[in-house]
């Protein structure tokens, strides 16, 4: 085995402080947020792969140099390197918007943006009293359309078109995050941490796009909280989740035109918020347009570009309950988001990819750039 490059190994008579604290699962997690293979890390370190191997594998500690080498490469201060494990999503616990799309790289990525997430909440959680989770396992329903109505029922929603999807799924407990992972192909994903909720929403799609992402999700997480079909089942469950639960079916046939055009679907998409493409798509499976008609208006929506973007776009959704905490521990506390970077070791950028469009504030102080909504949560200090 050839020998490791200097600058990455110690001899007995050198004991570097870093020894007993440099957590190896802290660099394969950065690794993976930076897209990078063992390989690509070493490369860039100017050191043989079989240094990257030995630091994550917990062999030996990297030196004092090497660590810094680490904090420029990876963009990570060395802090985060010397800290406590980070709970990970699990990855077969993780439902993806676009599985069978997405690279292994890319879902490492994702997978490792869902860890700092966690780690945010998990220091939240000590300081705020957030809501319950009140998102039921729906698992028993046959039929995913039968599951959207009981939770609209026990959510006491009814028939009502839902004005707000991240600020309903916040005031129920779920943990709702931007996504920043450089591919389109990484549209969206859920998973559960312990008993909390978790969605994660690529905010770069439209505001109709990312609501039926919401919703998506959500299907996932009341309709396989503990497994259940895979792959393009589970996906297709979770859309007609979705489609029953932005627009539900007796709204949907007391509101649906005599004659579906273009035109009506622009107008009655705004109902409900929902794309041009879903509304048709909705229509169909409720048997009040027939196939062809459907397809001619598919067609019809490719021409006119509105399968790539949407039409009368509406605004875009943000978070109700990030802005309150952020604002109370600045003004309460001082704490900008620069403090919280720094206190879970984490680059500011990574704390801002998370809050990236949830959240309409500078990104170096807390508080709020925009009219304070009419209703808050009520969050409850307890530290």
């Amino acid at each position: 085995m050839p020998k490791l490059p200097k600058s990455t190994w110690k001899s007995s008579g050198e004991v570097d402080s870093n020894d007993n604290a440099f957590n190896p699962a802290r660099l394969t997690l950065a690794r993976r947020r930076r897209g990078l293979t063992k390989i690509g890390l070493a490369r860039l370190l100017g050191v043989i792969p079989r240094a990257v191997i030995g630091f994550e594998a917990g062999e030996y500690a990297p030196s004092s140099d090497t660590l810094a080498q680490l904090e420029q490469v990876l963009r990570f201060p060395a802090a985060f390197f010397l800290g406590d494990d980070i709970d990970e999503p699990l990855a077969f616990a993780v439902s993806f918007r676009s599985l069978s799309k997405m690279t292994a790289m890319h879902r490492a990525m994702a997978l490792s943006q869902g860890a700092f997430a966690i780690h945010l909440c998990q220091w939240l959680d000590a300081r705020f009293e957030l809501p319950k989770c009140e998102v039921p396992d729906l698992s028993q329903e046959s039929d995913p359309e039968a599951a959207a109505q009981s939770l609209r029922e026990l959510w006491g929603i009814g028939e009502l078109p839902i004005r707000n999807m991240i600020h309903l799924l916040e005031s129920k407990g779920v943990r709702v995050f931007s996504l920043s992972v450089d591919a389109q192909e990484v549209d969206a994903f859920s998973t559960w941490k312990g008993s909390s909720p978790y969605i994660f929403l690529n905010c770069f799609k439209s505001s109709e796009h990312s609501r039926f992402d919401a919703a998506h999700e959500l299907g996932h997480l009341v309709l396989h909280k503990h497994g259940g079909p895979q792959g393009k089942r589970a996906e297709q469950e979770a859309n007609s989740f979705a489609s029953a639960f932005l627009m539900p079916r007796g709204s949907a046939i007391a509101r649906a035109p005599r004659f579906t055009t273009l035109a009506s679907l622009i107008q009655l998409k705004k109902v409900w918020a929902v794309s041009v493409a879903a509304l048709n798509r909705r229509l169909h499976d409720l048997g009040l347009i027939s196939d062809w008609h459907y397809r001619s208006l598919c067609i019809e929506m490719s021409k006119v570009g509105y399968r790539v973007s949407e039409p009368d776009e509406g605004p875009r959704e943000t978070s109700l309950i990030l802005p309150k905490l952020l604002a109370n521990l600045y003004e309460e506390d001082g704490i900008s988001r620069s403090r919280i970077s720094q206190e879970l070791t984490l680059p500011l950028e990574e704390l801002e990819n998370l809050l990236f469009s949830l959240v309409m504030t500078g990104i170096s102080g807390g508080r709020v750039n925009e009219p304070k909504p009419k209703s808050l949560p009520q969050l409850a200090r307890v530290k």
